[in-house]
């Protein structure tokens, strides 16, 4: 079977072949089973990732004392339930969830749809054709909101995944940009690299009605037999509330190859070894006998190539649908960016400012504590006024309720109840919150300037642009990392349009234009010219020739 090197694309072709891509039969069940195990490995390495972020989420949107912590004898309760036990009011002053809306802010104020420039001046026309497709796709999938959602999640969980995929949506053939939820994705748990160049399996899992299982993956009648049988449905009444969970795995697979060289066509492909004979060595021979010595003929060397193959699996094993890497960039559908990704860790945004949301919580439900205790003040009450039938904690219940009343007996010489109030002291509280609060500030590094806060009103501009700036320098590496997830997105985005656009579809987009002629006309390789991706004036990707 031959492979191209990257030429000019089919769409046509390469359309098709998604579309009408037959299920292919598993080559056994213990090969559909392997790839599941590779995949549950994969995803319970990724457990404490997974915990982390519904910590951090929890603690974003508010749900800030549900920390578990052991109260002796081996049970285990929420600071919540603690306090609720005490008789204490568990209080919060949401910092986070400000913090993450202001950066969310930045974001949207910096934002600018991506850019392509060419490298060679002379290219100024297929530059302004790649601009015109960019933004239509842009607006197609409403990409603006997905990048800020995108970006919320970045902030929380420290982990973006989008998925690039080309195919029919409604009742609209055309590339597409979903995102991936990070608790459903999942990836080689043996990567390293901060790019992830060095995965070799990626994959997230689905959860999907019976009906759109079949639309997706079945092209005849006896396909949507088939994956009935394999989840246990009758296909002509299937239950309305059924969900078909299904594993896409992407992998990486390395084979044997020879790299070929058609010196007399000036294209470079790759042909499997079973191949080689027919496709190589047959039509040197036959070039060799019309042309003679003068031949141009095709090198070849022998070499180990890497593809990305794909999977769709059952729980059980079975495997609805596989294949090779339908896209001509030659990978899996994915763009992910972890931070940092150090040593294969991720920490968010957030995770750098529980500690002291947590103290923040705690030092206003301590000082609120402290008021409603000094305001009520104690109860004094001699055991000799407990009228019959009544006990203490009877007085104690009515005692706290703020519309109370006291029942007690009155005897000689036994003193009336009484009521002992005093005063709070200051104990440093208030200045405690301001310690914390400008801790906040500090580790996230979105302080006052940034939120639009003055120190005060005689501030001048240039030094509220100033700290403004310098606010804008502790996130640059936040933000920077995630413009470099918007080149990737953008770059994949480049190489679908190049692949399943046909010139018609283009002229239709992009209007008529004065670049347009010039960017169809034959001479010109408008699907191969090399183009610098600039966002936010910073040139972050660059597509592939």
């Amino acid at each position: 079977m031959e492979k191209e090197a990257p030429s000019r694309p089919s769409p046509n072709f390469a359309a098709k072949k998604i579309m009408e891509n037959s299920i292919e039969t598993a080559p056994s069940q213990a090969s559909g089973l392997e790839l599941l195990a590779r995949a549950r490995e994969c995803w319970m390495r990724a457990a404490r990732f997974r915990a982390d972020r519904d910590r951090c989420k929890r603690f974003t949107y508010g749900d800030q004392w549900s920390d578990y912590t052991e109260v002796g004898n081996g049970v285990r309760l929420s600071e919540e339930e603690q306090l609720r036990i005490q008789g204490n009011m568990p209080l919060k002053n949401n910092l986070i969830r400000r913090l993450v809306r202001n950066v969310l802010g930045v974001f949207r104020n910096r934002w600018q749809p991506p850019v392509p420039l060419p490298r060679d001046p002379s290219e100024a026309a297929e530059a302004a054709t790649l601009k015109r497709l960019i933004e239509y796709n842009l607006e197609l999938n409403r990409l603006e909101e997905v990048y800020a959602r995108s970006m919320e999640e970045f902030l929380i969980s420290g982990l973006a995944v989008h998925k690039k995929w080309f195919g029919r949506r409604g009742n609209i053939s055309d590339c597409w940009t979903d995102i991936v939820p990070s608790d459903r994705f999942f990836w080689d748990s043996e990567a390293r690299d901060i790019r992830g160049w060095d995965m070799n399996l990626v994959g997230e899992i689905h959860e999907m009605e019976f009906s759109r299982l079949c639309a997706s993956f079945s092209r005849t009648p006896a396909d949507r037999e088939r994956i009935a049988r394999i989840y246990g449905v009758d296909f002509r009444n299937p239950p309305r509330s059924l969900k078909c969970e299904l594993t896409e795995i992407w992998l990486r697979e390395h084979s044997p190859r020879w790299y070929c060289h058609d010196r007399m066509h000036g294209r470079r492909f790759e042909v499997e070894e079973a191949d080689y004979r027919r496709l190589v060595e047959q039509e040197n021979a036959r070039r060799l006998s019309t042309i003679g010595e003068n031949a141009l003929l095709i090198d070849a060397r022998w070499m180990m190539s890497d593809q990305w193959r794909y999977f769709f699996i059952s729980p059980s094993g079975d495997i609805i649908d596989s294949g090779v890497s339908p896209y001509q960039h030659g990978s899996h559908p994915y763009i992910i960016k972890a931070y940092p990704f150090i040593d294969a860790e991720i920490h968010s945004f957030v995770s750098d400012v529980i500690d002291q949301q947590k103290l923040t919580n705690r030092l206003i439900t301590m000082y609120d504590w402290i008021l409603r205790a000094s305001a009520k003040g104690v109860l004094l009450f001699p055991e000799g006024a407990l009228p019959d039938g009544c006990d203490m904690n009877e007085i104690a219940e009515e005692w706290s309720r703020f519309n109370g009343v006291i029942i007690y007996k009155a005897r000689a010489g036994v003193p009336i109840p009484q009521q002992v109030s005093s005063n709070s002291t200051n104990i440093g509280i208030t200045g405690l919150l301001e310690i914390q609060m400008k801790m906040m500030e500090d580790i996230s590094g979105v302080n006052g300037a940034l939120q639009g806060k003055l120190d005060s009103n005689s501030m001048s501009g240039t030094l509220y642009n100033q700290q403004t700036q310098n606010s804008l320098t502790a996130l640059a590496d936040l933000m920077r990392s995630f413009e470099d997830f918007i080149g990737q997105g953008v770059e994949m985005d480049i190489a679908n349009i190049r692949q399943f656009y046909t010139p018609r579809r283009i002229a239709a987009i992009t209007g008529s234009h004065p670049g347009l002629a010039t960017t169809l006309r034959p001479a010109r390789d408008f699907f191969h010219t090399p183009f610098d991706i600039r966002i936010n004036g910073r040139t972050v990707a660059t597509t592939a020739t």
